[in-house]
Order: structure tokens, then C-alpha cells, then sequence
């Protein structure tokens, strides 16, 4: 069944107690300000905490997370309870959530974490990118809810160090994304693990059909709801979305002058490649912003440190990839940048759900250049937007200027930033540093003549000096033999010939 949409002012009135919500969970988001649901929110808490499967249907950034973060508080057994007592399994994991990448995973460890203030509840993450020993070592001291990636989680099954068979709420966030990245094996497989008689809970921007068919076959009689009307648009109201046509070498300036606009606090750009994430990057950089990269070529370390500074203000704008950026939950990004127009339509919705989140107001402009009309077009109708010739733009144009309040005469170079002569000069003896390296063997590469590898070693066969001239005046003393002619085999007195 699926349940009519509720009434936008309801939210006004509604508070988390009304909705059925332990007094300690209520007192806990009190303390972090949040006071009323969202309609997803007050859709989804009354049938979770009833029992029954679930797939939640809601645009990108409009609280999914506490949605089922709340049931599954409420649900699960926790130590020093009186039911505590009786529980013969506690310290195995009773709540898994599964999602597509790491970043989410953490944040959503931590919306839980923020709402389990004032209970005992062990929440564990687990995901990918570093060591196996922390995560071992708390689920080896007892978890109650576990949230992680579909690779790492299957890993440890296989391994035998964490047990699903004791788990009664399952939870899938961001469905749809785990389809785009290929993990829906990984998760039939999780599934398999946890017992058959469990809760179910599906919650995702979008429904393909690869997403309704396993909830058909994973979920047992769903509830399918909705925070929005059939005919509402995928996107965020609270976003403001610009479309400009602009040339690619002229994207770097565009993007500069759009990061002192009145009312920029942070912004997020995503490319498609990582190297034009990571050129990007050193742009602004040498413009004077405050910028980091956020793509496949750093490890989980870096990312995490980086997505700490943008969350510290330390970073201005982030400058990502698509699989690098899933997830990324930051209330505070008032601008998204889309460098090149993104694959699909969903890309898009992922892509500027990053701002304009839990309420907030955000602003998203799409960079189309002219061999990406055609695609751009597609996204436009398949959302129902109302963009479908995009308005030629460059970084002088005064519309850009006034859509987004871009003061006058804004340059795409803040005051006291290495000109372009200064940062051409950094290239340039960067280069010629490299060079120099490579000639004084710092870095061995193929070609060398002194049979050397770049640490200043000796390739494995090389003999000593000595050892060569030894051989080599050897063979100089060496009496010189006579060649033998021969004809059909037989020797041939050399005088018989002549």
C-alpha cells in the first residue's frame, strides 16, 4: 500500500513524542534542537516502530536517517535494561544498516550516535579503506547496531567475526545508489544471513526497478510510502537551480567569481574524472580559495581529515568526484557546482541534494558545455524542469553577476593570490626539479647508462670494478687463435685456396 502524502504544516504542530518516541530519544534530539519530524520522518517512525517492512520514498536530504535511526533505537534491547536479563544474544548485533559508501556511513553513526545520547546503545561502523583491528576489536566487546558498507560487512561475515544471525531490523539507505556502484549482490547476500522473520526497511530518492524487485523478494508485505505527491519534482524545493551554457576554459573563472557571491559560505564541485577534479583544485588554489579534493586517489585517511576541515570551515569549496562525494551529509553547503553535466538524471538529484538540505536553502548551478546540450536535454525532461535551452554564459556576463549575487566587478583572482607569471614560474622550476632529480639519480627510469636504480644501487647482475678489469685484461692476454675455413664441412688449407 502507499500512504497519501501529509499535510506540510503538520510538521508545525507534530513533535517526536506524539509519534510514539522513547522519552530518552525525545530528550536527546532536544538537546541537538531538533524538535519536529519531517514528513518522512512522520510517515515512517509509527509504521517502523510497529513491526512492519518498509520502503521510504523521499528526495535527498530531507532526514531519512532519523527516520529509521529511531525505530531501530527504540527496538533493540540495551544493556542494563530489565529486559537486558533475559536477552541471551546481547553483545551481537541486533540492527544492521547497510550504505553505499563510507562517508555516509560514518555520518550516519553519528545521527544515531546524537540520538542515542542519553541511552547505552554500542553503535559500531564498518567500512573499507583502513585496518581491520578497531572494528574487530569492538565487535569483539559487543555492538548493538551495526552500520557499514556491503564489502567490508560481507568480508567479516566470511571471516567469521560478525554474526547476523541474531539481527532483527535491517535497514538499506540510499538504495538506488547501491545499485549505480554494483553492491546489490553483496546486500542479497547480507540479507541471506540475518534471519528470515526480521524488519525490513528500504529507504531511497528513487525507486528504479531493479530496487522495487528486491524489495518484492527481500521484503515481506512492504508499506510504500511517500513524503511527496506522485507529480512533485525529485529535486529539493529549498534548492534554487541555474543552468548556463559555458565554455570549458572558461569554467575555472565562472566558478571563482560564483565563490564570492553574496551569501557563499561553502561549496562543492564534482567533475567526472579525477584528474579534473584534481586540476580543478590547483586552479583555485593559485586563485587564492581555499580549496581541497576530495576523489578515488586518496586513501580513507585523507578523505576523512579533508571532510573534517570542510566541516571545520578550514575549506571553502570541495572539489570531488561522484562515487568520492556519495553521502557526503554537510547541513551547511550553500552552493553545488556541477562542472560538467552529470551521466543521468538521478546523478543530478544526488549531486545537488548536498545543499539545500534538512530545510535549508541552497543554490545549484550546471556548467553545460556545447557537446553536452543533447545530455543536459534528457535530464531536463526526464525531471520535468524548466530549463531546456540553457542560457550561453561567460564569466563577464551580466546575468551571471545578477542571478547569482555576484558583487561588480568581482575578479577571478582574490586580492594578494601569485599571479598567473608567478604560478607559471612555480610550474616551471617544478619541472625543471624534476629534471634534476632524474639526472642526479634521485629517480631511476629506463634509459639509464650507469646501470644504476634510482636509490643509487647496482642492478642485480653488475660486477664489481675489479672484477671487470681483471676479466677484461685477461682476455687481452689471451693468444689470439686462427679461424678455420672449411668447405662442405671439411677443413680448408687456407695456402690451397689462394
Amino acid at each position: 500500500m502507499t500512504l497519501p502524502i501529509t499535510d506540510p504544516t503538520a510538521t508545525e504542530k507534530t513533535t517526536f513524542a506524539d509519534l510514539g518516541v522513547a522519552p530518552p530519544i525525545v530528550a536527546a534530539l532536544a538537546d541537538k534542537g531538533i524538535e519536529h519530524p519531517f514528513p518522512i520522518q512522520e510517515m515512517a517512525i509509527p509504521i517502523a516502530l510497529g513491526g512492519a517492512d518498509m520502503i521510504g520514498q523521499a528526495r535527498t536530504g530531507t532526514g531519512k536517517t532519523l527516520a529509521f535511526g529511531i525505530p531501530i533505537l527504540q527496538r533493540i534491547v540495551l544493556p542494563g535494561t530489565k529486559e537486558a536479563d533475559e536477552f541471551e544474544t546481547l553483545g551481537t548485533p541486533q540492527a544492521l544498516v547497510m550504505t553505499p559508501t563510507r562517508e555516509l556511513a560514518m555520518q550516519v553513526a553519528d545521527d544515531l550516535a546524537a540520538a542515542a545520547a542519553r541511552g547505552r546503545a554500542r553503535i559500531t561502523t564498518i567500512y573499507g579503506g583502513v585496518g581491520y583491528d578497531d572494528q574487530l576489536k569492538a565487535l569483539a566487546e559487543g555492538v548493538d547496531v551495526v552500520v557499514g558498507t556491503p564489502g567490508r560487512l560481507l568480508d567479516l561475515v566470511h571471516r567469521r567475526d560478525l554474526d547476523l544471525s541474531h539481527v532483527s531490523i535491517a535497514v538499506l539507505d540510499e538504495a538506488d545508489e547501491m545499485l549505480d556502484l554494483g553492491f546489490l549482490p553483496d546486500v542479497e547476500a547480507l540479507l541471506d544471513r540475518a534471519p528470515t522473520n526480521r524488519q525490513t526497511l528500504m529507504f531511497s530518492a528513487t525507486m528504479p526497478a531493479v530496487i522495487m524487485s528486491l524489495a518484492r523478494s527481500r521484503l515481506n508485505q512492504p508499506v510504500h510510502i511517500r513524503a511527496e505527491s506522485q507529480n512533485a519534482q525529485m529535486t529539493v524545493p529549498q534548492t534554487t537551480q541555474f543552468v548556463y551554457q559555458a565554455h570549458d576554459l572558461d569554467k575555472p573563472e565562472i566558478i571563482a567569481k560564483v565563490l564570492q557571491a553574496d551569501g557563499m559560505h561553502k561549496m562543492m564541485v564534482f567533475t567526472r574524472t579525477k584528474r579534473a577534479a584534481q586540476r580543478l583544485c590547483d586552479d583555485l588554489r593559485d586563485r587564492g580559495f581555499d580549496a581541497a579534493g576530495l576523489h578515488g586517489d586518496l586513501n580513507q585517511a585523507q578523505r576523512e581529515k579533508t571532510m573534517k576541515r570542510f566541516r571545520e570551515n578550514k575549506i571553502t569549496v570541495l572539489v570531488c568526484t561522484d562515487v568520492a562525494a556519495r553521502g557526503i551529509d554537510v547541513d551547511d553547503v550553500t552552493h553545488v557546482v556541477n562542472y560538467e553535466v552529470p551521466d543521468s538524471p538521478e546523478q543530478y538529484v544526488h549531486r545537488i541534494g548536498r545543499t539545500g538540505r534538512a530545510g535549508h536553502e541552497g543554490i545549484a548551478v550546471t556548467l553545460v558545455d556545447w557537446q553536452d546540450v543533447t545530455r543536459w536535454k534528457v535530464i531536463n525532461k526526464a525531471l520535468d524542469l524548466d530549463f531546456h535551452d540553457p542560457v550561453e554564459t561567460y564569466s563577464t556576463s551580466e546575468h551571471l553577476f545578477t542571478d547569482l549575487d555576484i558583487p561588480a566587478g568581482t575578479k577571478g583572482r582574490l586580492p594578494g593570490a601569485r599571479s598567473r607569471d608567478e604560478v607559471e614560474r612555480r610550474h616551471r622550476a617544478e619541472r625543471a626539479a624534476d629534471k634534476d632529480k632524474d639526472r642526479d639519480g634521485t629517480r631511476g627510469h629506463r634509459g639509464r647508462g650507469d646501470g644504476k636504480h634510482g636509490d643509487g644501487k647496482k642492478h642485480r647482475g653488475e660486477k664489481k670494478d675489479g672484477e671487470k678489469k681483471a676479466r677484461d685484461k685477461d682476455r687481452k692476454d689471451r693468444p689470439r687463435r686462427k679461424r678455420r675455413r672449411t668447405r662442405n664441412g671439411h677443413p680448408v688449407d687456407r695456402e690451397s685456396t689462394e
